[in-house]
């Protein structure tokens, strides 16, 4: 895609965040009813008052906010032994609470709450754990939100928690139980019958160890008195498995001052102690540098120097579909308009998905040295090449065939190497290694002197300091909106620093040197070969409009175009090429079938054309049939065969090029 972008010189460089935060803070005030906002005072302390969901809700605002915005949120009773809760907001956190007395903790409360925490976070950018508080019946609020929601709680605070409702308000138990709440209770869960309730096993008791591997830590203030809610059948049942499935418990035994309520009501030993608590597992952990996941090296001074003398600057983006998609692209364009005010800009997209370096290696002249001379390019592939398990030296000679084919085009031309993220890189660096994919890659950056951006390093690193996570909030390799403004800000870190130094009247752009190849056999020269250039008989033929109509699609350039064909084993073509590798791009559908090749009337080998995606896409896939051949002129011959993968339908071949080195 060939793009010429004007954006405001007054664009903000987080844009996409921006758009993002306010998109869902707009959703979330529709949730919110149309009542009047009240103002107030609670204990000296700005106190805000709306309806949400139909539910009264408040939110009390510290006069100074502690960095990160903690908070704390209220289940029920926001009146009750409020002390600890004065020492909080003094000291910072914010307090919310949200009105859905009656509702005992179910799943119809849960949902209110979910909402309610999301429009918590997009209007008062709360920190994303809450410190939970629950009183009583609150502790079936509290935790079943924190079993439902195990990543986004920093701390459990219950006080004489109801955590079994067949103890309270049930009573069969040792407890005196509330009939009139025990109806209530059964209608909001839609139980038809004591029966079915007593069955009901997502309780507190039951599920609370499941999330003792997130370590909570929580505090229970009992009385051992209590006879409205028996600890031996609430607090001591749940901590206790709690503990054995390695859970952090805390639990203190209120026995000073007068026990009301048969042992229910009990002075709380001490506020400051619960204060306390909260306020160290709330502490937010200081944000990660991006630096020391970049590489300088070689830097970007040509660029640099172009943009702001020659007042024109050609930028290149390729990659597979991180690339292709909007997002942390579309920031970089903005910065540079922003950064480089007087520039007139042209950004090309050479992002295509599922594309590796192999890919990217033979269509860099069609889709990026085609459209003119570039003075930087972006390039991404360690997503792509790690999982089409491309061998190490495959890799390497693609990718050093790149780099040395964009410098050909251009000795002057800056370069920047991103690695991206996915799961089985967390895994690796988790695991203590560096992925295989990145260690390959890096050995091109370094012998080059090509600046890195190792966003996967950085992704699992911010993820085990707890900044964020993978499930919630970056989602997936193709990263959510939050997930591509974390790499926007790095990658926008990483350029600040690179044009961190002003220029000199005098500095001139100078040429990258060219080392040694550590290939020889390096895909330098990678061009396509157009289908029309091979030579067949019956048996193959060229639809020039191809479509699938299988109900399954395929790729950009990959549909609605031509495409050499055979369903018919036996039947063979030829084409000439000059180099020293050939190779094929096939649509790989569900009915790919296996072909078998040979050069210069060599040896024949076989190559099965059906991917581990082809039952879903008919996918792009390069398939290099020889490399490190002696440079000069040679034929393919290829032919399908009887035999095919277990699991295709067919036998097909459908070729959109050939390429050669």
């Amino acid at each position: 895609m060939f793009k010429k972008i004007n954006t405001p010189k007054k664009a903000s460089f987080y844009i996409l965040i921006v758009l993002f935060s306010f998109i869902t803070s707009q959703s979330q005030l529709l949730a919110q009813d149309s009542g009047e906002i009240k103002h107030s005072e609670w204990k000296t302390f700005e106190r805000v008052d709306f309806t949400f969901e139909g539910k009264n809700a408040y939110v009390v605002i510290p006069s100074t906010p502690l960095p990160g915005n903690p908070w704390i949120w209220r289940a029920r009773f926001p009146g009750w032994h409020t002390e600890a809760d004065s020492i909080l907001v003094e000291n910072g956190f914010h307090l919310a609470f949200i009105n859905t007395a009656d509702y005992f903790g179910s799943p119809i409360a849960m949902d209110i709450w979910d909402e309610f925490y999301t429009y918590l976070l997009a209007e008062y950018q709360l920190n994303r754990k809450v410190s939970l508080m629950g009183v009583s019946r609150g502790g079936l609020f509290v935790y079943n939100w924190a079993i439902r929601n195990p990543t986004k709680v920093s701390s459990i605070y219950a006080e004489a928690p109801v955590l079994d409702f067949k103890s309270w308000p049930g009573g069969f138990g040792e407890g005196k139980g509330n009939p009139k709440a025990w109806k209530t209770l059964k209608n909001i869960y839609g139980f038809e019958s004591d029966e079915e309730a007593k069955a009901y096993k997502n309780l507190p008791i039951h599920q609370a160890a499941s999330i003792a591997s997130y370590k909570i830590p929580v505090l229970h203030m009992i009385g051992l008195k209590d006879e409205v809610v028996p600890p031996e059948e609430n607090t001591m049942i749940l901590i206790n498995n709690y503990i054995k499935a390695g859970g952090i418990a805390t639990v203190v035994p209120c026995t000073q001052g007068e026990q009301k309520l048969n042992g229910h009501h009990f002075p709380i030993e001490t506020p400051q102690t619960v204060a306390d608590f909260i306020m160290y597992h709330a502490k937010p952990k200081p944000l990660l540098s991006s630096r020391p996941y970049h590489k300088q090296k070689g830097g970007l001074k040509n660029a640099q120097l172009i943009f702001e003398k020659e007042k024109k600057g050609n930028i290149a983006f390729l990659g597979g579909s991180i690339t292709y998609n909007g997002g942390w692209r579309d920031s970089l364009m903005n910065y540079f308009e922003e950064r480089f005010p007087e520039t007139d800009f042209t950004f090309v997209n050479a992002g295509v998905p599922s594309m590796g370096t192999t890919s990217s290696a033979f269509r860099l002249e069609k889709d990026i040295l085609s459209k003119g001379k570039f003075d930087l390019v972006f390039e991404e592939a360690a997503v792509n090449d790690g999982g089409k398990g491309k061998s190490n030296a495959e890799q390497l000679r693609a990718l050093e065939g790149i780099i040395r084919h964009l410098r050909n085009s251009n000795p002057n031309m800056d370069i920047v190497m991103m690695h991206f993220v996915d799961p089985m890189k967390i895994e690796n660096y988790n695991d203590g290694m560096e992925p295989v994919v990145i260690t390959t890659h890096n050995k091109i950056a370094s012998h080059y002197a090509i600046p890195t951006i190792n966003l996967a390093k950085e992704v699992t690193d911010r993820l085990n300091n707890d900044e964020f996570t993978w499930k919630d909030d970056f989602k997936n390799l193709h990263p959510s909106p939050f997930g591509q403004g974390i790499y926007a800000r790095s990658m926008i870190q990483f350029l600040d620093d690179a044009f961190s130094d002003e220029l000199i009247a005098t500095q001139k752009v100078e040429a990258h040197t060219f080392p040694e190849l550590l290939d020889k056999n390096a895909y330098y020269n990678g061009k396509f070969i157009d289908i029309s250039k091979a030579k067949y008989g019956k048996g193959w033929f060229v639809d020039e409009n191809w479509n699938p109509n299988d109900g399954t699609g395929s790729r950009q350039n990959y549909i609605n175009v031509p495409m050499l064909i055979s369903e018919q084993p036996g039947k063979s073509l030829k084409i000439k090429f000059e180099g020293n590798a050939v190779g094929i791009t096939v649509a790989a559908g569900r009915d790919a079938g296996i072909i078998e090749y040979r050069i210069d009337k060599g040896e024949w080998k076989k190559q099965d054309l059906f991917t581990k995606h082809s039952k879903n896409l008919h996918l792009p896939w390069y398939y290099t049939l020889a490399s490190a051949l002696e440079n000069g002129k040679h034929e393919l011959e290829l032919r399908l065969i009887e035999d095919k993968n277990e699991r295709s339908e067919g036998t097909a071949c459908r070729i959109r090029y050939f390429y050669y080195n």
